[in-house]
This record gives C-alpha cells, sequence and structure tokens, in this order.
C-alpha cells in the first residue's frame, strides 16, 4: 500500500502570489504572521508580498528571526511572536528555513504538548493539524511547500534532526517564478542541485513506486534541461526549476530519501554549509555506492538526463553514464567536486554515526553501516 499526501492546493506561474488574499478570504483567515529570513526582507523580496496584503489592507505581523539552518530557539521565538501576534495563520516567505520554521511552529501552536520541537523528531506522533500555513518559495530546491517534513538544527548537540509530520504541510502553495528571480547564482546552483538530489534518490529509494517514479523522473527530466539556464537568470530556466522542484517534492515527500541527505544534514550542521550544497556535493558519490541496488533505473536517469543511446548500453554503461552527466550539470553550475579543505579528519566519526542516525538514511536502497559512510565522506576529503 501506498499512501501519497499533497498540498490541498497550489498556484503555479507568473503571478501567483496574487492569490494570496483570495485564498484567505476563502478560509477565513484574517491575521496572518508572515515568516520570512532578514536577508528577503533587505533585498525587498518579502516586501512583493506584503505589498499584496497592504493593497488588501489585510493586517500581517511578521517574524524574521530565521537562520539558514533554522534552530530550536528560532522555533521558540517564533511560537512566542505567533502567540503575541495573536495570528490565525502563517505566510511563510523564502526557501526551507523559513517554511521549515513556520511548519515547526504551526504544529507547536496547534499541538502544545509537543513545546520542545526535538520531542517532534522522526515521525511525530501529533493529533492536530499545524495552524495553516501558505507557503511562498522563493528558491527553487527544497519543495517545503509540498512536503510532509521539515529539519531543525540543535546547535547545542551540533546536529540536524528531520520531523515527519503529515499534519505539517501547508494548506496552499503559491510557486511563483517572480519570486525567485533574484537568487543569486551560487544559491540558484545549490537548491537546484539539492532539488536534482530529491528527485534521484526518491526514485530509487525502497520506498519508491509507480505514482512517486512519474514524479521523480519528470523532475530530473525538467531540472536537467532548466538549472543551467537558471543560473543565468533566463526567464525560462527560472520556470522551469519552480516546476521541477515541486513535483520531486511530490514524489520524496511520499516515499523518504537516502544516505545523500542524511550525510548532507550533518554537513551543514557542524560547518554551516548550505544543505544543496552539501547534497550536491555527495550526491555521485552516493550513486556510485547505490549503483548494485539500482536495478535498471540509471537507464532511466541517464535518459532523463539527456544522455543519448541508453537503449544500447550495457548496465555498467548506463550507469556509469548517469553519474557523469550529474557530474557534468553539478561542474557547469559551479558546484564544488569535493569536501577539501572542508571535511575535518577528526569529524568523521560523529558525521557518520549522525548520518547513521539520520531518519533519511534507511531509505536508502543498499543498507550500509556507519564505516561505510566512514569511507564515503574520506573519499572526498
Amino acid at each position: 500500500m501506498n499512501r501519497i499526501i499533497l498540498n490541498e492546493t497550489s498556484y503555479h506561474g507568473a503571478g501567483a502570489v496574487n492569490s494570496i488574499t483570495a485564498e484567505l478570504a476563502a478560509r477565513g483567515l484574517k491575521k496572518p504572521i508572515v515568516f520570512s529570513d532578514p536577508d528577503l526582507i533587505k533585498f525587498g523580496v518579502t516586501k512583493k508580498v506584503t505589498d499584496i496584503l497592504d493593497k488588501a489592507k489585510t493586517p500581517y505581523a511578521l517574524y524574521s528571526d530565521i537562520k539558514p539552518n533554522p534552530t530550536i530557539e528560532n522555533v521558540k521565538n517564533g511560537v512566542k511572536a505567533f502567540k503575541k501576534a495573536k495570528a490565525d495563520c502563517i505566510i511563510a516567505i523564502g526557501g526551507g528555513s523559513s517554511m521549515d520554521t513556520a511548519k515547526a511552529v504551526g504544529i507547536i501552536v496547534a499541538n502544545p504538548e509537543f513545546a520542545d520541537v526535538r520531542s517532534l523528531e522522526g515521525v511525530a506522533p501529533t493529533k492536530k493539524p499545524s495552524k495553516p500555513i501558505l507557503a511562498v518559495p522563493t528558491t527553487a530546491g527544497t519543495a517545503a511547500e509540498v512536503t510532509i517534513n521539515y529539519v531543525i538544527t540543535d546547535v547545542e548537540k551540533k546536529r540536524k534532526f528531520v520531523c515527519v509530520d503529515p499534519h505539517d504541510i501547508p494548506v496552499v502553495a503559491f510557486v511563483d517564478p517572480g519570486m525567485m528571480s533574484t537568487m543569486p547564482k551560487s544559491l540558484t546552483a545549490f537548491t537546484g542541485m539539492d532539488a536534482l538530489t530529491h528527485a534521484i534518490e526518491g526514485y530509487i529509494t525502497k520506498a519508491a513506486c509507480e505514482i512517486t517514479d512519474m514524479f521523480h523522473i519528470k523532475a530530473i527530466e525538467i531540472i536537467a534541461r532548466s538549472l543551467r539556464d537558471a543560473v543565468a537568470n533566463k526567464p525560462a530556466g527560472r520556470e522551469g526549476m519552480a516546476l521541477g522542484q515541486y513535483i520531486a517534492g511530490m514524489g520524496f515527500s511520499n516515499v523518504g530519501l537516502g544516505i545523500d541527505h542524511s550525510m548532507a544534514h550533518g554537513l551543514s550542521a557542524l560547518y554551516d554549509m548550505p544543505h544543496g550544497k552539501a547534497c550536491a556535493i555527495l550526491l555521485p558519490t552516493a550513486m556510485k555506492f547505490n549503483a548494485p541496488k539500482s536495478g535498471t533505473k540509471y537507464r532511466d536517469i541517464a535518459r532523463a538526463m539527456g544522455v543519448k543511446g541508453t537503449e544500447k548500453m550495457t548496465c555498467a554503461q548506463y550507469r556509469k553514464a548517469a553519474i557523469e552527466a550529474v557530474e557534468k550539470l553539478a561542474h557547469d553550475v559551479g558546484i564544488p567536486p569535493d569536501l577539501k579543505g572542508v571535511l575535518k579528519k577528526e569529524d568523521v566519526k560523529f558525521l557518520s554515526e549522525s548520518a547513521y542516525a539520520d531518519a533519511c538514511r534507511p531509505g536508502n536502497p543498499r543498507d550500509c553501516t556507519v564505516a561505510d559512510i566512514e569511507k564515503l565522506y574520506k573519499s572526498l576529503m
């Protein structure tokens, strides 16, 4: 049996954000609190949405104590801000950081018995849906607007933890490429490769099914043809990535991920590395490790990545071709090929143990040990 959970409603394309006030009114929501990070406020991205609220005379509060890798403290302060504002919903504007913070806050406000966000790690046994979240992504990568997952950083323990809860999915997503046009090249590349990682890991994960395979293979195809143009800030590339990352989210949210993400979480927590960058660097290495358990799926991945003649290739050839196509895309958009100068030898054991304990690891198609993960980290030093 497969369970598929998606948004109640999503809007796609240029001008999608203009439907926010109509959705608020239709749902009887009168006092949103806007969650957005300081940089988006500074560079006027958040204003694209708050101007719409102002024009409609919709009262709102603003919360911006959100770090790139959101912390337990950000969540605690967000809960206080929500209550102080007497809000009835959250408009989350940003990438995974804003939306993950919003999910944690929305869940805790609705389920106060989980006031300690650490208690939500893993599959959370909450009873009530989150306070309504309306999500406006400004990056094309995390797909947090359509997933049932969020990730919080425990600064004290130097680790990230994953929370999985069907109650946290935003009720509405506004996937507007115009909200993504100000992303710098590096962030566009990192988040885009994160989306590709979602699609590839979701396609080969143990829980993959025909429904999610349909989403993932299409997402790989769209991302492969769009990411280079998105990094160059071409409209067609932005539009493609906005759609591709969302489709990938429709899939992996329902079947999980693998060791790439479990290993990336530790790198982000320990070194404050952008999550998408960590995923991108790890992706070819994780694909090589998982190749023996991928069946014929690397043929599909290679074809979706634009490789010609896959039908005439041997298993070894199309697996190699799929990995090389990913490496070429990563190189073209400026992803470093390894972790030299970042990963410290003394941290490998801690990172490997953290990755093994991570909620994403069990979904990996190839079973692994802590020692296996250590070898993968060391291969990138």
